[in-house]
């Protein structure tokens, strides 16, 4: 019994990120929103990407009712828009999939120029798997925290 007590008290904040924002122990955590928490990736190959997650744990956008629908996609967009505000991306490519992760999450990635033509044209899913792995690619506060905290400030003047 005990054993099971400390495997649930030492749960990672991965295993249930929506959860752990509510608590306050995601560490990727930007800003909680209406309807949503804005969260930065774990992965930062593509610098400034970040997931939207919603408040209410659902398995898709689908479960939400209409106006939590709206609220949920109106904030996807400003997280898109406090992303191009604060880096040199040309576009932002969003995603809801729950293919892996069976609830509603939203990956905004910002695209860039300096992606190779064929990189830039594709989904951001067909990169190669090390850059989802790679710890030269994970997010470090050190080389992305003020990218972080200006994303945040933008999209906190934009709800």
């Amino acid at each position: 019994m005990e054993r099971q007590k400390a495997k649930t008290v030492n749960t990672s904040w991965q295993e249930n990120r929506i959860l752990a924002a509510k608590n306050g122990t995601n560490p990727m955590l930007m800003l909680e929103l209406k309807a949503s928490y804005a969260v930065f990736g774990d992965v930062q190959f593509l610098p400034g990407y970040c997931v939207l997650l919603p408040k209410k744990e659902v398995g898709s956008l689908n479960d939400l009712p209409p106006l939590e629908r709206q609220q949920f996609l109106l904030e996807m967009s400003y997280l898109g828009d406090a992303i191009l505000a604060s880096t040199d991306a040309i576009r932002i490519n969003y995603d809801i999939l729950g293919n892996s992760d069976q609830y509603l999450h939203a990956h905004v990635f910002p695209r860039y120029q300096s992606e190779a033509t064929e990189r830039r044209k594709m989904p951001v899913w067909l990169y190669d798997k090390s850059h989802w792995s790679d710890p030269k690619t994970a997010y470090q506060e050190a080389l992305h925290g003020d990218l972080r905290q200006l994303i945040t400030k933008k999209l906190a003047k934009l709800q």
